[in-house]
């Protein structure tokens, strides 16, 4: 049984000692980074030894495959595409070019994907940024306002899940507000509860039926004054699940990060406390690896559920024309102001 924590890995290849740990920890998925990657045969190889030494054939593989400053597979080996500000610029112009672009720029994110073996994109965002924030969220967001984050959110969303990936929907219950990043310090958030409401987790709501979510390191004075909602069963529990409504499984952002205190174990057991299904390691230090993998039980009750129904969602890509759809989003893109890099 696989035990609750997405693991990352060092390098291109799994070391001997990653061979163990997949073999005893039992992640129930692993995530990619650009030090993971140098080109398409070796990162179909590496998931297929992932799954492997795991055991599991449908093991999740996520990455963070965005656009912009955020793409973990790059050019030459793939395409290049735009940071999320492109297609609020589009929709501003016009909404049902810019919904269009972003469910075509997912479908053929999502190619890229799936033809490695890449299951799960940890993509839209459904942050809403505000005069004054932190750039960590900068040009990755698709608007200013609930509504339009929202559809463009769910336009990616139904592109992956066209192209046969599933989406996670990030970072809950909004980061567009943090005045700092998450992966340096916490941020704290002083808005007011119906601010928040009406604005922040507005934008989350249309999204509540997505299969994966992941949390923000953010404070919410008005919500839980002390608590980061990764470790909030506060937020978890009456802002994620009962007022957003989020039904799938909930993953923590990295728990690596600068924004968390405590050792990894601690840190850890107080994400799965607070109401995590799934905890996230991202950097590949083995020693942390380690220290994650033996504060997380296996999966079971609610949470096993609720990975099981994720991993049954995902369903085979549909058929495209690869060719004429890379052409067509490059005249959408241009539309917008912009180009792309093939």
């Amino acid at each position: 049984m696989p035990r609750a924590f997405i693991t990352g890995l060092s390098g291109p290849t799994i070391t001997p000692d990653e061979r163990r740990f997949l073999r005893t920890a039992q992640p129930w998925g692993l995530i990619l980074f650009a030090r993971n990657v140098v080109d398409p045969h070796q990162v179909g190889a590496l998931i297929e030894d992932f799954r492997l030494e795991c055991g599991r054939s449908e093991a999740p593989v996520l990455i963070d495959q965005e656009g912009g400053r955020v793409q973990r597979l790059s050019p030459p080996q793939w395409p290049a595409y735009p940071a999320g500000a492109i297609y609020g610029a589009l929709y501003r112009r016009s909404p049902t070019l810019g919904v269009t672009a972003a469910r075509l720029g997912a479908c053929l994110i999502a190619a890229d994907l799936a033809a490695l073996g890449i299951t799960v994109d940890c993509l839209p965002l459904a942050d809403v940024p505000v005069a004054g924030a932190d750039r960590v969220i900068g040009d990755r967001a698709y608007g200013d306002t609930p509504s339009q984050v929202a559809a463009i959110a769910n336009a990616f969303a139904e592109g992956l899940t066209a192209g046969g990936v599933l989406p996670v929907l990030k970072h809950l219950p909004g980061h567009g507000r943090a005045t700092a990043d998450s992966h340096e310090q916490l941020p704290v958030v002083t808005a007011d509860r119906d601010t928040l409401i009406s604005t922040d987790f507005a934008a989350f709501m249309p999204l509540a039926h997505l299969p994966l979510g992941m949390t923000a390191h953010v404070v919410f004075t008005a919500i839980d004054p002390e608590l980061p909602a990764t470790t909030s069963s506060t937020i978890i529990t009456d802002v994620i699940r009962r007022l957003i409504g989020f039904s799938g499984v909930l993953m923590s952002d990295d728990l690596s990060m600068g924004a968390l205190s405590g050792s990894l174990g601690e840190r850890t057991r107080r994400s799965l406390a607070a109401g995590c299904d799934v905890a996230l390691h991202c950097n590949g230090k083995f020693a942390e690896m380690q220290e994650v993998a033996a504060n997380c039980p296996e999966l079971d009750g609610e949470a096993l559920a609720r990975t099981e129904r994720a991993i049954a969602a995902r369903k085979a890509p549909h058929d495209i024309d690869l060719v004429e759809a890379r052409l067509r989003f490059a005249e959408l893109i241009a539309d917008a102001g912009t180009g792309i890099r093939s």
